[in-house]
C-alpha cells in the first residue's frame, strides 16, 4: 500500500524525484509551486549546498545514508548536489507550504 502525504497545516506535496547521476554537480527540478524538499541520501553519501555554488565531494554539507531526511524551505533552485563516493542516490520529495 503507497503512503501519500496529504495536505496539512498548509503543507502540500508537489512531486518527487529520484537523482541517480550524481558524479557532476546537479541542480534539482523542481516543480511549479515547491518552496520546501526533503532530501535523503541514499546508497552512498552525497554534498548539498543550498546557495547556488558548486559542490564538490569535500564543499558542501554532507548528507550521509544514516542521517534522518533533511528538510529545506527556500529558494530550491539554488541547491546542487554530488555524490561523495560513486553510485550514490538522492531522493527529494516536494512540497508547497
Amino acid at each position: 500500500m503507497a503512503t501519500h502525504i496529504k495536505r496539512h497545516g498548509g503543507i502540500g506535496p508537489k512531486g518527487d524525484q529520484r537523482i541517480t547521476s550524481l558524479a557532476a554537480a546537479t541542480a534539482l527540478t523542481v516543480p511549479a509551486g515547491a518552496n520546501m524538499a526533503v532530501l535523503q541520501a541514499e546508497t552512498q553519501n552525497i554534498r548539498v549546498v543550498f546557495d547556488g555554488s558548486t559542490p564538490t565531494t569535500t564543499k558542501g554539507l554532507l548528507l550521509k545514508t544514516t542521517d534522518e531526511p533533511l528538510i529545506f524551505e527556500g529558494d530550491l533552485s539554488q541547491i546542487k548536489v554530488i555524490e561523495v563516493t560513486a553510485s550514490a542516490a538522492l531522493n527529494v520529495t516536494y512540497l508547497a507550504s
